[in-house]
């Protein structure tokens, strides 16, 4: 049965038409076939494990223990279901996401839908040259701006392996997935995790109602499934050349599907293992604190007692940034080729989207210097987030038509549970948007009765009078009600760390962001008598006179 009678056009141009296609031996047993079917699952399960996800699992970690495994374990069924479904698309039908929202979207839709994958893409980029450039900066001391320029290297290597073939691009990404998982193994081994409550985590329990772990269980979940790879997986596919009957589509089907099935698993072990030695060396030695990669690498080895396991960490670390290039840059090409039909050579439309992602990096480094980049981080995760829904919706439409999938369309079964998994991936962006504007709009009142006084026109005669003696007061009573206010209780402490840790996996992190920003340079309104009087902890010493 044809597929083509869903389609309003045919299918011109092949996904990565520059990438020969590897023969399948039809002569050779089933398991000789699927070793040739094994590669681009690994590719896809790169970006399950890049650097976004770590900084979520470590904040996890070590605020709430093995508590939040469960969410990292649900996350990775959602993915892999996912990830089945494209493959399914792009055997079936021959064309990836995007072309497929091309021929079935309007032009201004389907452009929308464009930019929005570019948007995806450009914040994928920015999450691994960040984290690279960390990595080359735990490792060898290199200074954050130098490893961020050095990243423009990676450029050179994927085309240099994609001119030799793609297996060699495979064979690199498997390489870096193995390096990682071999850190990860003597992590382990130096952490000595406890079984049992490790094995309890992967059942959720009621302690995840609780509000602050259900909200970094969200991050968690925004942070792990990825819009880029639903693109990436529809399209690398097809660089198995294997027999176009509907025997032959179905076989492949069945390979991609485990090829990215069991990749998938093995990411799952290692966003597990991060999560685990994050519980196993700082939850349950106190420091419920760490949210920060720096912070972690930093305390590994003093917390562990083995000098290795912070070295290990960074190579994991750098590694996984550098895996993570290789299939943003690909995806990029897919993405550009599929929705605009614009075919740019692999080295300029690598270097264009490398350098959109490096600029602003650039710019943060040189600006707000360590703590810049790892908000730029928790920003690119934001975007991620807000872009899943967009590359999600249109892949369930065309996987439950029958028109465009003929005899390969998902059953009802399968329908129900993809539906319901892209309404839950929309209704907690609706919901995290709807609170962000809600405390946007609280925010932005109370900067405004802050803000009015210090601008009326009689403080402004006043300050012009006492020679800015009234900012330095307004100033020391800031201080003062800062050090003054209501002693905060542990669990009130360990509540706002934890949604300190994860706010900025969510859209929310970009609301908070600009809102520190503004909040440090506004003098607050004075505090009340009250406030003073029902603090126990004095006071701290004034601030030095005004330059």
């Amino acid at each position: 049965m044809t597929t083509d009678k869903g389609w309003r056009q045919d299918n011109l141009s092949e996904s990565l038409s520059d990438v020969a296609r590897i023969k399948i031996d039809y002569s050779k047993p089933p398991w000789r076939r699927f070793l040739a079917f094994l590669g681009p699952g690994a590719l896809v399960a790169v970006g399950y494990m890049d650097p976004g996800n770590w900084a979520t699992s470590i904040a996890g970690g070590s605020a709430y223990g093995y508590t939040l495994l469960s969410m990292v374990l649900i996350s990775s069924l959602m993915a892999i279901y996912l990830q089945a479904l494209t493959a399914r698309l792009g055997i079936a039908t021959g064309r990836d996401l995007a072309q497929a929202c091309r021929d079935h979207f309007s032009k201004p839709a389907a452009m929308a839908l464009w930019i929005s994958a570019e948007i995806a893409i450009i914040a994928t980029d920015l999450a691994e040259v960040i984290g690279t450039a960390i990595a080359l900066n735990l490792l060898f001391g290199l200074p954050l701006l130098i490893g961020v320029i050095l990243t423009v290297a990676d450029v050179l290597l994927i085309l240099l392996l994609q001119n030799k073939g793609f297996r060699y691009v495979e064979a690199l990404v498997i390489t870096l997935i193995a390096t990682i998982a071999v850190a990860f193994l003597f992590e382990m081994i130096f952490s000595k995790p406890e079984l049992a409550p490790l094995l309890g985590g992967l059942v959720p329990s009621r302690q995840l109602l609780d509000p602050a772990v259900l909200y970094v269980g969200i991050g968690i979940l925004g942070a792990t499934v990825m819009p880029h790879n639903l693109y990436l997986h529809s399209a690398i596919v097809n660089t198995r050349g294997y027999d176009k009957s509907p025997a032959g589509k179905r076989e492949a089907i069945k390979f991609a599907t485990w090829d990215s099935s069991l990749a998938l698993t093995f990411a799952f072990f290692i966003n597990a293992s991060i999560l685990i030695l994050a519980a196993a060396a700082f939850h349950f030695a106190g420091r419920t604190d760490i949210a920060e990669i720096q912070d972690a690498y930093k305390l590994l080895s003093p917390i562990l007692g083995a000098g290795a396991a912070s070295v290990l960490f960074a190579v994991a670390l750098l590694a996984s940034g550098q895996n993570s290039t290789l299939t943003g840059t690909l995806t990029g090409q897919i993405v550009m080729e599929g929705f605009v039909n614009i075919r740019l050579k692999p080295w300029v439309r690598r270097l264009v989207t490398r350098l959109i992602a490096i600029i602003p990096t650039v710019i943060v480094v040189m600006i707000y210097g360590e703590k810049g980049t790892g908000q730029l981080l928790i920003l690119s995760q934001v975007i991620l987030s807000m872009q899943l829904s967009f590359a999600v919706v249109p892949l369930m439409m065309f996987s439950g038509d029958k028109r465009k999938m003929g005899e390969f369309v998902i059953n009802r079964f399968w329908k129900v549970v993809g539906w319901a998994i892209t309404a839950l991936i929309i209704g907690l962006n609706v919901f995290l948007l709807a609170q962000t504007f809600l405390e946007a709009e609280a925010v932005a009142g109370q900067s405004c009765a802050d803000v009015r006084p210090f601008f009326s026109r009689g403080q402004r005669r006043r300050r012009r009078g006492s020679a800015g003696s009234a900012v330095d007061s307004s100033y020391q009573q800031r201080q003062i009600h800062h050090s003054t206010g209501p002693p905060r209780t542990p669990d009130s402490l360990q509540h706002e760390l934890a949604v300190k840790q994860i706010e900025g996996f969510t859209v929310r992190g970009a609301i908070f962001y600009l809102r520190s920003l503004v909040a440090a340079s506004v003098p607050p309104s004075a505090p009340s008598p009250t406030s003073r009087q029902t603090s126990s902890a004095p006071p701290r010493p004034p601030p030095p006179a005004a330059r």
